[in-house]
């Protein structure tokens, strides 16, 4: 896929280590309808921030991860989105920088964005309700709550379709 230079929304995201990446993806691809899963497994921190904020979103993500310890997080619960399902992610370090962020651009921020924010990774959604409750049921018959690593912060140009990344910042080792 080519890359497009047209102006497009931005999407911010904390990425995972790379075992906790791979059990979210296989989680996704018991779970997500299969016609619907378009992208990786991800932990959205804004949906739509406009793109003209590209230049300082980078140097935001920058600033918040360049020589920053990785947060210490974990998965804590697997919770109903209604018609799916997805695994809570505790943070404290992680939604402090989201309301950095969130300050940074309050005036910007769609009402989404806006709003509260719900950390977690959907590994089931626009599913029938009784689907969604069945899968919730089955989850946390065996769930217990374990740590999960962050491994960075990244932004996309989200165009519709996969996403195209803009840029990916790493925590320090």
């Amino acid at each position: 896929m080519t890359a497009s230079f047209e102006p497009a929304p931005i999407i911010v995201t904390a990425l995972f280590g790379r075992e906790d990446q791979a059990f979210f993806e296989a989680e996704r691809r018991a779970y997500f309808p299969p016609e619907r899963n378009q992208l990786a497994a991800h932990l959205t921190m804004f949906h739509h921030l406009p793109p003209s904020l590209a230049p300082e979103v980078k140097q935001r993500l920058v600033a918040e991860t360049r020589g920053v310890p990785a947060p210490r997080a974990r998965i804590a619960d697997v919770i109903s989105l209604g018609r799916g399902v997805a695994y809570r992610i505790d943070c404290e370090e992680l939604a402090a920088i989201r309301a950095s962020l969130a300050a940074a651009f309050a005036g910007l921020l769609t009402p989404q964005d806006a709003g509260g924010w719900r950390a977690h990774v959907t590994v089931q959604n626009k599913v029938e309700p009784a689907v969604a409750k069945a899968l919730l049921a089955d989850l946390r018959a065996t769930f217990r709550p374990r740590p999960v690593a962050i491994a960075g912060l990244a932004a996309y140009w989200y165009r519709g379709g996969p996403w195209e990344l803009l840029s990916n910042h790493s925590f320090a080792a």
